[in-house]
């Protein structure tokens, strides 16, 4: 019993000191620069309006999706299958 007790705070440390490590150092707030981006992450765009679709009801971007007799549909196969009642 004392080895799995001793087992289980083991893995806990690591579990802490993985997460710190991770983390990196911590910043203090009140600078005037603005935060860094990594490379990887592409900048925020704007926030699209999700609508949900006539025939099956996913919701999907507005920019995604196709309209017709002002109705949104999510594909051109849902729009020629038309709306569900």
């Amino acid at each position: 019993m004392r080895n799995i007790l001793l087992f289980v705070l083991f893995l806990l440390a690591v579990f802490y000191v993985r997460r710190a490590l991770r983390g990196g150092p911590r910043r203090e707030e009140g600078g005037d620069s603005a935060p860094e981006q990594p490379a990887s992450q592409a900048p925020v765009g704007e926030i699209e309006q999700m609508v949900a679709c006539a025939h099956c009801g996913v919701h999907v971007p507005e920019s995604e999706g196709v309209t017709s007799g002002g109705r949104f549909f999510c594909s051109e196969e849902h729009r020629r299958l038309g709306a569900r009642p």
